[in-house]
């Protein structure tokens, strides 16, 4: 097999990974991924490589990273010469600040369902005209308008 035909297949790149050939060349068209050589007959050939780069952006997605944050993080590793991770730590620290605060929002949400369920609330309408709804309908929406 000549270099010209090296590489990993479509299929075999999103295996690996564990998406699929279509999340592949999303990525592909959002720039995460480069766009890889092509046989003579047109089948993508992508360096093996492209699965480990795949796996950073399924992983940096599950720590809550958008795609638009991880096309920044791979664009900053890219010009980092050797640091890859410069720029990861301040990120990730902006990342957990917005994951806790979603925590105690989980948190104070969890609570008013479980109000909800012991109080034996079954109609959300008839109970939000009750006062003594436990659903913090009021407070609830203040909460999203400051975030806005």
């Amino acid at each position: 097999m000549s270099a010209q035909y090296e590489g990993l297949r479509s299929s075999q790149v999103a295996e690996a990974a564990g998406v699929n050939p279509q999340t592949l060349r999303y990525y592909e068209r959002r720039g995460l991924l480069a766009e890889p050589e092509r046989t003579l007959g047109g089948h993508r050939l992508y360096p093996r490589e492209a699965v480990t780069v795949l796996r950073v952006i399924k992983t940096a997605q599950r720590l809550g990273f958008t795609l638009d944050e991880v096309a920044e993080l791979l664009e900053a590793a890219r010009h980092r010469h050797g640091r890859p991770d410069t720029g990861l730590m301040d990120r990730a620290r902006l990342k957990l600040v917005e994951v806790e605060r979603r925590i105690a929002d989980l948190e104070v949400i969890r609570s008013a369902l479980h109000e909800a369920i012991d109080a034996g609330c079954d109609d959300l309408m008839t109970c939000a005209r009750q006062p003594c709804c436990p659903l913090p309908f009021a407070g609830l929406a203040d909460a999203e308008e400051e975030r806005a």
